[in-house]
């Protein structure tokens, strides 16, 4: 229990925070998009580095499955690992919702141009993001001295230049709760679908150069 409440707590603070400041910058302007980046690459290395040691700080079920299909970590906890996550997520949104009940997105990720366009930026981000995990972390755990730093400027950057695109969700859960909590799900797909493939195609990949590597 004590690392599926990790898992929550984690993936709490990464919504409340990332889709926060996306509220707070649409109100008052003085967050900017490269705020925006900068709030989502601190709190993924911030939680990491709280949370590393208890449950891996994944705080994003795409990279629980990748974890569990290169085989570091247990199946059977798969699903209460996602459960977890996508419980965080909701309620960071149901609060911001209570916070700021005229906003009308909650920080939704949606496409500024074609869906393809999105979908092909969100499997790209999130194969990128993984590679970097997958080679920083110790077994399933986003843990050590440089795993933070390395996962949570990797968000940063990807949010960066592609955030004005198609969001940077690079994270189901992350994308579904303030779609589900503020009813905007027309592109949802996109989000859970392009995220999940981008982190699956990683771990063939992985595999592959860590085999050679040690030849």
């Amino acid at each position: 229990m004590r690392k599926y409440l990790a898992e929550l707590i984690g993936t709490f603070a990464l919504v409340f925070c990332g889709t926060g400041a996306i509220i707070t910058n649409q109100q008052t302007g003085a967050v900017t998009h490269v705020g925006i980046a900068i709030t989502f690459g601190l709190i993924v290395m911030a939680m990491i580095y709280a949370l590393g040691d208890i449950s891996g700080a994944h705080l994003n079920p795409a990279v629980s499955i990748a974890f569990t299909l290169a085989g570091r970590f247990k199946i059977k906890e798969l699903l209460p690992y996602i459960v977890s996550q996508v419980i965080g997520a909701l309620l960071a949104s149901l609060l911001l919702k209570f916070m700021f009940p005229q906003n009308e997105l909650l920080g939704t990720t949606l496409p500024s141009g074609t869906t393809m366009q999105s979908f092909v930026m969100e499997f790209f981000l999130t194969f990128f993001l993984m590679l970097v995990i997958i080679n920083v972390a110790t077994g399933s755990k986003e843990q050590g001295m440089f795993a933070g730093l390395a996962i949570g400027s990797t968000v940063l950057l990807e949010a960066m230049f592609a955030g004005p695109v198609s969001g940077a969700s690079m994270n189901p859960a992350r994308s579904l709760a303030p779609a589900v909590i503020s009813g905007h799900t027309e592109h949802l797909w996109i989000y859970l679908s392009a995220t999940i493939l981008g982190a699956i195609v990683a771990i063939p990949l992985w595999k592959y150069l860590s085999t050679n590597s040690t030849r």
